[in-house]
């Protein structure tokens, strides 16, 4: 997240009189899907320490990753002047993105309820500890 916000200010201040219009506008898009998953990394974080089990959130963490370094990373190299032919890899990250939220529905779909323990479970165990005394 840091790397995200850090290259979201640098076009937003550095970049800004440096850069063409629709080059800024790339690297802002870059800026946006990086941050945006970014965040959701953490969430799947937060969900595999819930959920360890479920080797799928290793998964979707990578696909994730990949995306943000093929789908942002190259629309970053295009507007620095890398060339258009980055424009050849940035659907591989769109693929990675949508890849890893399909993959993330569907192994918190298959995923046993409840997610986290409830009230009453924690109710039950006290009763049961009570009981075993």
């Amino acid at each position: 997240m840091a790397v995200a916000v850090a290259l979201g200010a640098l076009g937003a201040h550095a970049l800004k009189t440096r850069l063409a219009p629709d080059m800024l506008a790339l690297w802002h898009t870059a800026a946006t899907y990086h941050a945006w998953h970014g965040l959701a990394l953490l969430g799947v974080g937060i969900l595999q320490l819930q959920m360890p089990q479920r080797a799928g959130l290793g998964r979707v963490a990578l696909l994730f990753v990949a995306g943000i370094a093929l789908f942002s990373g190259s629309l970053y190299a295009m507007a620095l002047g890398g060339g258009r032919a980055w424009g050849y890899v940035t659907p591989f990250g769109g693929f990675a993105f949508i890849a890893g939220w399909l993959l993330l529905a569907y192994t918190v779909a298959r995923a046993p309820r409840p997610l986290t323990p409830t009230l009453s479970h924690f109710v039950g165990e006290r009763e049961e500890r009570e009981r075993g005394r």
